[in-house]
């Protein structure tokens, strides 16, 4: 096998129409593709003979494996990206489907049921498990709150300048008292007025530092930790909505199959690296595809990944929406769903603001 995929130009006219037809089989049925099937599809008469040997060729490049000797051929992860990359052809989005997902957004309602009604209605249209990624709350902060709730738990309130509330849990060092909890929340309070969340995490990590000496350690601990539960939240848990998981069991997957959908379950619950997800999108405007072990949020499961981000009035990346599944998912017809769906979103929450 070749350590580097050739081109889509590099290939000849006949292996290039093999490796697309067994792709699109493969795409289709999910099922290895055999020389036999093909002769009946090829633009032109070709003996069996010559496709197994045109196949072979594939299969010596990278792009075509097998998954046993006697097996057809199927497309490797290095096959589908050249595929998606210069073979795909991407189709227009359907009527229906542009209605569903306008009639999703349709009903005036908060940010959050927005989303999830958004996220229901693209994980319905591609059968595949939905990812929105909602945006971060950024306006100025007004207030934190420290908040003791047993020797093992404390709440960090924020108050918004504009009147959002968060609250987060997190875990207090020991030997915690109401003078170290008061300590930080002035502290952090003093800092925070009037800076956003990403600034004022930037700010407080350079102020420990430069003020070690002047506040409790005890205080630093307790705002060290409550910075940290927001850096997780940031980027995590609230932020992301999934649905549609069931969707991912659907067929009569192998027992492999089925420990790969666990695998990637797990990954959704424990909602790991979700920082990561936006930043999948932020290579610049438009769809990307992340196929198998190229995408590290879910390289485990070797499930594939269609995403885009959204942006607000000003044009800037906000969030982002997208779409997880096995990696012989309908990419020409899911780029135009999410694609769409990105901009919907986009388009709604710049009117909200």
């Amino acid at each position: 096998m070749q350590e580097t995929s050739p081109n889509i130009q590099d290939l000849s006219d006949r292996s290039r129409e093999v490796f697309r037809r067994v792709v699109e089989a493969y795409l289709e049925t999910g099922a290895p593709v055999g020389s036999r099937s093909l002769t009946r599809a090829m633009s032109e008469p070709v003996s069996a003979a010559t496709i197994r040997n045109t196949m072979q060729d594939l299969e010596y490049l990278g792009l075509l494996g097998s998954p046993h000797v006697s097996a057809g051929r199927m497309p490797t992860e290095a096959g589908l990206r050249l595929f998606v990359d210069g073979l795909l052809e991407v189709s227009d989005l359907a009527g229906e489907e542009r209605e569903l997902l306008d009639g999703a957004a349709a009903t005036e309602s908060e940010v959050p049921a927005l989303l999830d009604r958004v996220g229901a209605a693209l994980s319905g249209l591609t059968r595949g498990a939905s990812l929105v990624l909602a945006p971060k709350h950024e306006a100025p902060i007004r207030h934190v709150e420290f908040l003791s709730l047993a020797p093992d738990r404390a709440l960090v309130v924020i108050v918004f300048a504009d009147g959002h509330v968060e609250n987060r849990l997190f875990t207090p060092p020991p030997g915690q008292t109401a003078a170290s909890l008061r300590e930080a929340a002035n502290f952090v309070s003093a800092i925070a007025e009037g800076r956003g969340l990403s600034e004022l995490r930037t700010v407080m990590t350079r102020e420990i530092a430069n003020r070690r000496q002047e506040i409790d350690s005890l205080a630093a601990s307790l705002v060290e930790s409550g910075l940290a539960s927001w850096a997780v939240a940031d980027g995590e848990p609230d932020r992301l909505i999934v649905r549609g998981r069931g969707n991912l069991l659907g067929g009569d997957g192998t027992e492999a199959d089925l420990e790969r959908i666990r695998l990637l379950f797990d990954d959704l619950e424990r909602k790991r690296d979700i920082a990561s997800f936006l930043e999948l999108a932020e290579g610049g405007e438009g769809v990307r595809i992340f196929i198998g072990s190229e995408n590290k949020l879910f390289s485990l499961s070797g499930s594939s990944l269609v995403v885009s981000p959204y942006m607000n009035a000003d044009r800037k990346i906000i969030g982002a929406v997208g779409i997880i599944g096995p990696t012989r998912l309908n990419y020409g017809r899911i780029v135009p769903i999410v694609d769409y769906t990105a901009q919907l979103v986009g388009r709604l929450l710049s009117g909200r603001t």
